[in-house]
């Protein structure tokens, strides 16, 4: 099929996520057809540094040949088996050994799923399950953060806390509320330090518990970072202050490491570079390093022993997916984590990290950049018309994603997100060099808009 033909047949059969359909139907897609290393090439041959690591998750890069052998080697042994009913395999079995030994608190079990969302719904019924069980049947409601991301089935995408995951969905459903996003650089108040805006953010969450009533609130979701709200890194002392709240109010944490675990922010958790204590953790992306689908929640003892009790009343824990811990997708996992101990992910991750975060933060000084934020090798930059006051671009003007479309043509694929936030995420193996080169051609594509708008330069 040739290079228009797929485009046509792409714009007259696919419904693609998070695309404007009307415009797509004018622009057309990029159809990558190959991937190597940090890199993928489009069907007229162009190579991409993809500097978003797909969707935040392409971890080990796009031609790992060991995870290629994984799959191949049980598609031919078992290529598909389930864990109802009593059933089991062995690559699903070790997956979950793994992840509850690794996992950087005490956790007693995993539950597979397919994606990021799968997992934060599976939480948000295993939550209820559990309040259910321990007698506690008015402890439901749940709170996330405003431009937090969870997901988008319906219960994950009701956690999420953006405008456009719930518009004309009639979304959120009611036990979810969101408490306030912990932005300093936009939120904070003149004059207002990180650890005296944390304390705001505690109080604000305080006074949320309060109104509702403590008994009536099960658990708590956040990323450490927040991704796709903006790359937002926490503020000093904020998990510390909001974590003793919760504690406080016998309130359920759940950490969302969709994006974060497996090395993202520099440590193999973001619960780690954070000092976070969750009783649940949800993951997926990175853990096989998007090679093919699938996700995992970690609960302690104390939920588990809870869903045990209730299981042996009932008869059943009454959820799962067709293909939670499907045997393939598991081998991968397996092999994924391997690679990352054997070739000291984490290790190169702190080698190359100072040279992304150095290359963001300079990023500052440009007169279209209000904030450039990170760690590890997650970022973002975000746009502004004045330093400042902060004062956003009218979204009419499309600057961030006019940068982003011009750095694709420049030759590195990075996300807009609401507000002119351009996010980075790359491959977890990519280089100083390989860095250098994203965020020259990165900048190319700031400097050629600035020109376009007519900002000074």
């Amino acid at each position: 099929m040739t290079s228009n033909s797929l485009r046509d047949a792409d714009i007259a059969y696919a419904l693609h996520p998070y695309t404007n359909a009307v415009a797509h139907e004018q622009s057309g897609p990029m159809v990558a057809v190959r991937g190597e290393g940090v890199r993928v090439f489009d069907d007229a041959g162009k190579d991409y540094i993809e500097g978003m690591a797909g969707l935040w998750c392409t971890s080990l890069g796009f031609n790992e040949p060991r995870l290629v052998e994984a799959a191949k080697r049980q598609m031919e042994a078992l290529p598909f088996f389930h864990m109802f009913n009593h059933k089991a395999h062995e690559p699903g079995i070790r997956l979950s050994e793994t992840l509850v030994q690794m996992a950087p608190v005490p956790m007693s079990k995993a539950f597979f799923c397919n994606s990021g969302s799968e997992a934060n719904d599976t939480a948000v019924k295993m939550i209820w399950y559990y309040h259910n069980a321990i007698g506690k049947p008015e402890k439901k409601k749940i709170i996330a953060r405003l431009r937090g991301y969870h997901g988008v089935t319906v219960a994950a995408a009701s956690l999420t806390g953006l405008p456009l995951n719930h518009r004309s969905f009639d979304l959120p459903i009611d036990r979810i509320l969101h408490t306030s996003c912990p932005h300093h650089y936009r939120y904070g108040e003149a004059g207002e330090t990180e650890e005296a805006f944390a304390d705001r953010m505690a109080a604000d969450l305080e006074a949320l518990i309060e109104r509702e009533g403590a008994d009536t609130i099960a658990a708590f979701f956040a990323e450490p970072v927040m991704g796709a709200g903006g790359v937002i890194v926490p503020p000093k002392t904020y998990f510390e202050k909001i974590q003793a709240i919760l504690k406080k109010h016998d309130i359920l944490f759940v950490a969302d490491e969709v994006i974060c675990g497996f090395g993202r922010t520099g440590s193999m958790f973001g619960s780690e570079t954070f000092g976070l204590q969750p009783d649940i953790m949800t993951m997926a992306k990175a853990l096989s390093s998007a090679y093919l689908p699938i996700s995992a929640v970690l609960i302690n003892e104390k939920v588990y022993q809870g869903i045990r009790g209730e299981t042996g009343k009932i008869g059943s824990f009454g959820h799962g997916y067709t293909y939670s811990a499907h045997p393939v997708a598991a081998a991968v996992a397996n092999e994924t984590l391997k690679i990352y101990a054997e070739r000291d992910i984490i290790g190169h991750i702190q080698a190359v990290a100072p040279r992304m975060q150095a290359r963001l933060k300079a990023l500052a000084d440009h007169p279209l950049v209000g904030e450039a934020r990170g760690v590890g090798l997650i970022g973002a930059v975000e746009l502004v018309t004045d330093k400042a006051t902060k004062a956003n671009f009218d979204p009419s003007q499309a600057v961030g994603p006019r940068v982003v479309n011009q750095a694709q043509a420049n030759g590195v694929i990075l996300r807009a997100m609401a507000g002119d936030i351009i996010a980075f995420s790359p491959p977890l193996i990519i280089s100083e060099v390989e860095i250098d080169q994203m965020f020259d051609r990165f900048e190319q594509a700031l400097n050629t808009v600035t020109h376009e708008i007519g900002a000074p330069a």
